[in-house]
């Protein structure tokens, strides 16, 4: 009998033994289980992790790139602004410097008028008195023509004029340039060269010297004269 208990407490102990190693090895299937789905999780996650790793790495090579990008835009917009500067200052000099020549060739444009008009007002001025002169003259000389002459000897009226005319004459020997451009309307060339080729004994001369054209002539011969 003690056999046979012992035999029966020898299987139970084995059966029991059995069961437990059964359940541990169940349980450790499950965990392994586990653990392989958190393996599988884990790898997933870093999975995402790295792509998101890689976008942020491409995001900041992207950012980088636009950052450089504005950083040589401004770059660029700081030198045209300065180069922009420069010009607007020089311009700015220019038209200064061409006001202030602008208005120092006014001054002096107004200085020539002023002199001009003095001018002007001077040859009118000798213009009213050898006018005045040349009236004077010619009431002397008929006055003294008409005290001179008898009534038997006074010509028609036409003979009487005469004197005066000759009285008026301009002597070509003695008067300046001037004097027959204005009286005369001669060209200053003109009036140079009669002062250059004097004296003269007739007023031919001018024609025959060639120091007026015959046309010329013409219109002043009965003007001028050549009393020494």
């Amino acid at each position: 009998m003690r056999r046979e208990w012992t035999a029966m407490v020898l299987v139970g102990a084995v059966l029991a033994t059995g069961c437990v190693s059964n359940k541990k090895y169940q349980g450790a299937l499950a965990e392994a289980d586990n653990v392989k789905m958190e393996l599988e999780k884990t790898r997933q996650q870093k999975g995402a992790m790295e792509q998101q790793v890689r976008t942020l790495k491409e995001l900041n090579v992207k950012f980088g790139n636009e950052a450089q990008a504005a950083r040589d835009e401004l770059q660029r917009i700081e030198h045209g602004r300065d180069a922009e500067r420069g010009t607007s200052e020089g311009r700015t000099k220019e038209l200064e410097d061409k006001v202030k020549a602008l208005s120092a060739q006014n001054k002096n444009v107004r200085q020539e008028y002023q002199d001009v008009k003095r001018h002007n007002d001077t040859l009118k001025s000798l213009v009213a008195r050898y006018q005045k002169e040349l009236k004077d003259r010619s009431l002397a000389g008929a006055t003294a023509q008409t005290a001179t002459l008898t009534p038997s000897q006074a010509p028609s009226g036409t003979a009487t004029v005469a004197p005066v005319a000759a009285s008026a004459a301009m002597n070509i020997n003695k008067v300046s340039a001037n004097d027959m451009i204005l009286f005369l309307g001669l060209k200053q060339d003109e009036a140079d060269r009669i002062v250059s080729n004097r004296p003269y004994r007739v007023k031919g001369e001018l024609v025959a010297k060639n120091v007026v054209p015959k046309e010329t002539f013409d219109l002043i011969k009965d003007r001028i004269s050549v009393m020494p």
